[in-house]
């Protein structure tokens, strides 16, 4: 700093304060600046609006693998092989893709898993016979549920898949070969939910999320799960890669195995 101005600014006691304050924004804000970057990169494209799309950090997906492989006994490496098995699958990233060019609002979308890659993981590790996936939008986590389900279905593990979702528009990406597994209930979530008579082994909560609605959902789950007391909890958070959006997560309730 020039000599002058910085004994100008010492027998100034505002101006001090001025660049004490301008100091401390300019460290806090070079924290956000990469993020900045994203969003006003972001903002330009025609993809999503809600429900973003986008891949783990490297290290954020081997915590998941770790979290996973501790709470079913599985090898990492078999629980990072199955991630694998999801990202590499080129049919189903065809799928969705194609779709999305023939969206106009979706032209520019990139597919990213995120955290299902690890409701995938679960689902190809446990062998449910049932699998209830409330929020549905595109039908992104539709395809990925009903994937794993055709692939227990090819080691002698039937497993449906039923999404719900009050938006009837919702869901369009799940269609043949995926629909084979599964179908989406259009209406009320609770309502959808109280006419399923099967036990439910695997129930991914993605609807409204309020805290009044989801209790409702956890309560009207709760007799048809098939185990359902006595259970753990732990929660995982997700860091996103190169996307501005600080992440979502999965709250896991388990037993024991």
């Amino acid at each position: 700093m020039n000599p002058q101005l910085k004994s100008l600014i010492n027998k100034m006691p505002y101006l001090q304060e001025f660049m004490r304050i301008r100091g401390r924004k300019k460290r806090a804000t070079g924290y956000y600046k990469p993020k900045i970057k994203l969003i006003n990169d972001w903002a330009k494209k025609k993809t999503e609006f809600s429900n973003y799309y986008y891949d783990l950090s490297e290290s954020n997906r081997s915590d998941l693998a770790s979290l996973i492989s501790a709470i079913t006994e599985t090898p990492f490496k078999q629980v990072e092989a199955l991630f694998d098995e999801l990202e590499n699958n080129e049919s189903l990233r065809a799928h969705i893709s194609n779709s999305w060019t023939k969206d106009p609002m979706m032209s520019d979308a990139k597919l990213g898993y995120g955290r299902r890659v690890g409701w995938y993981a679960f689902i190809r590790i446990l062998k449910p016979k049932i699998v209830v996936e409330t929020g549905v939008h595109h039908g992104v986590g539709s395809c990925v549920i009903t994937t794993a389900l055709s692939k227990n279905a090819e080691d002698g593990f039937a497993g449906q898949y039923f999404g719900t979702d009050i938006d009837k528009s919702a869901g369009k990406l799940l269609i043949q070969p995926y629909s084979k597994f599964g179908k989406i209930l259009y209406g009320d979530s609770i309502e959808s939910l109280k006419q399923l008579t099967d036990s439910v082994d695997i129930f991914i909560n993605d609807s409204d999320h309020s805290g009044e609605y989801e209790k409702l959902e956890y309560d009207t789950i709760n007799a048809k799960l098939s185990k359902a007391t006595s259970r753990n909890f732990i929660f995982f958070k997700e860091i996103p890669r190169e996307h501005w959006y600080p992440g979502a997560g999965i709250g896991i309730s388990f037993k024991t195995l």
